[in-house]
């Protein structure tokens, strides 16, 4: 069986009381009782008949499809899910008041439709009010009974005669409310009768005191226009004293103007030059500290450099020492020495990746590589991004192993937004910026370097390499790197 969170009695009140409940009943079904109640009327004649063959010719008065509807709510919840209309399945766990609220068209429709569902409302009715029900089924309704729970019981039944029960209720209802209609107008009329008379009252003391008043306010204002015109004259008096104080006011107000916007203009005059010399003055700071930067830089670099080149030298030439050891007084049999055609056999070729790993092996060497030049010539199939990264990594380990200071160029004078990149460790990665090219910022790079470090450009645009060598690097084609790359 369907659970109800609030069950209402079966039975109803009767009289004025019940009339009281319909009253509240039908603010919360609002208007959606109201066009039930249309719904009823229209399927008066083709509707579901009584046991007689009975039906209704018109609609339900108001008063008895109030009561229907809400003994269908009330009984709704004894019902099981398979026993309910699929129209009222989804009102099942809803409250009697819930349902009355949103569910009244639908369970006004249900019941005149659906004849099984009317008898099982009906079924469930007589269990609760058995008297009533019987008397009904007996055609000898009960002379105390409301006249409304007598047509709506009537209405579930479809007992014998129902019709008329149910039409004698409407015509109750009409005559009962006329009645009321017509004393809440005869109270209605007293009462605004007895408001016009008192209005009345109140409107001639109110004009009696209005006249008391209006004659003290017409002597107040004789004073006061007497007052007034005193003051009006002190008024056109001081008015001119006023116009005087004015033009005099105006008059210094015009002359502290002039001065001040004197004093103002050679106040800016004064803060330029003041803005102009301290511009100056900066910049020449500014000049004094970079170029001392620089060429401090420059300076400790080529020191480093030449102090790296003499322990590097004295390494690979083992320079014997200026004085005479004791080994050398050793009677000993010195190693043969190699012949030109030795020399000329064990020499490198021009693309052996050994010879960029001599050249980043001087002390402090400075790696510069043309990337899209590499890139192109080893893989130029791959995309920008990814033939980036390649070549990046690369250099990345490159760098690692030889210890050489490594920057990579990319031209991105036709990028129209900075390239998102993560330079790897060891590794500097430059964009050339709008109008430069990347040849053009890599003979900067080289340019920037002090004379006598070892700078190494890869590159094999000749005009390139025959610039950077003129001004001291050394060339290297993009095929070496690639081969010493690929070996790891």
């Amino acid at each position: 069986m369907v659970e109800e969170a609030h069950a209402e009695p079966a039975g109803a009140p009767h009289g004025a009381e019940r009339d009281g409940h319909e009253d509240g009943a039908r603010e919360d079904e609002g208007h959606a009782a109201a066009e039930g109640g249309h719904a009823h009327g229209a399927r008066g004649h083709d509707g579901d008949p009584g046991a007689d063959g009975e039906a209704l010719d018109r609609p339900l008065p108001e008063g008895v499809r109030h009561r229907v509807v809400r003994y269908v709510a009330t009984g709704f919840g004894g019902l099981t899910l398979a026993e309910l209309p699929a129209q009222l399945r989804q009102y099942a766990r809803f409250t009697p008041s819930r349902r009355l609220k949103y569910a009244g068209n639908a369970m006004a429709a249900a019941v005149e439709n659906d004849a099984a569902f009317r008898a099982r409302v009906a079924e469930r009715l007589c269990a609760a009010q058995p008297e009533l029900c019987a008397a009904l089924n007996e055609g000898t309704p009960p002379p105390a009974a409301d006249p409304l729970d007598v047509a709506a019981v009537a209405y579930l039944l479809r007992p014998p005669g129902w019709l008329k029960l149910v039409a004698a209720a409407g015509e109750e209802a009409e005559r009962a409310g006329a009645e009321r209609m017509d004393e809440a107008a005869r109270e209605e009329l007293d009462r605004l009768r007895a408001e016009r008379d008192e209005a009345r009252e109140r409107g001639r003391a109110d004009s009696e005191r209005l006249r008391g008043e209006i004659e003290v306010l017409r002597r107040e204002g004789d004073a006061v226009r007497r007052k007034l015109r005193a003051a009006q004259s002190d008024i056109k008096r001081g008015e001119a004293a006023l116009r005087k104080e004015q033009e005099r006011s105006e008059a210094q107000r015009a002359e502290l103007q002039a001065r001040l916007s004197a004093a103002e203009g050679e106040t800016r005059r004064v803060r330029a030059r003041l803005g102009e010399v301290e511009a100056a003055l900066e910049a020449s700071r500014k000049a004094t500290r970079e170029g001392r930067s620089v060429e401090d830089m420059r300076l400790r670099l080529l020191l480093d450099t030449v102090l790296d080149a003499a322990q590097g030298l004295r390494r690979e030439l083992a320079l014997p020492p200026v004085s005479v050891r004791p080994a050398e007084t050793v009677d000993a049999r010195e190693p043969a020495q190699f012949s030109p055609k030795d020399i000329a056999a064990r020499a490198l070729a021009e693309d052996d990746p050994a010879i960029l790993d001599q050249l980043l092996a001087l002390p402090q060497a400075h790696l510069v590589v043309d990337g899209y030049n590499v890139t192109k010539t080893g893989y130029p199939m791959m995309p920008l991004e990814k033939q980036r990264l390649r070549l990046l990594g690369g250099l990345s380990q490159l760098a690692a192993q030889s210890g050489a200071e490594v920057t990579c160029v990319f031209d991105g004078a036709e990028l129209a937004a900075p390239v998102l990149l993560a330079p790897p460790r060891g590794v500097r990665v430059l964009f050339s910026k709008a109008g430069v090219t990347a040849d053009e910022l890599i003979r900067q790079l080289v340019r920037a370097e002090p004379p006598g470090r070892p700078v190494v450009v890869v590159s094999t645009d000749k005009e390139v390499a025959d610039g950077i060598a003129k001004a001291g690097a050394r060339p290297v084609p993009s095929v070496m790197l690639l081969r010493r790359l690929s070996r790891g």
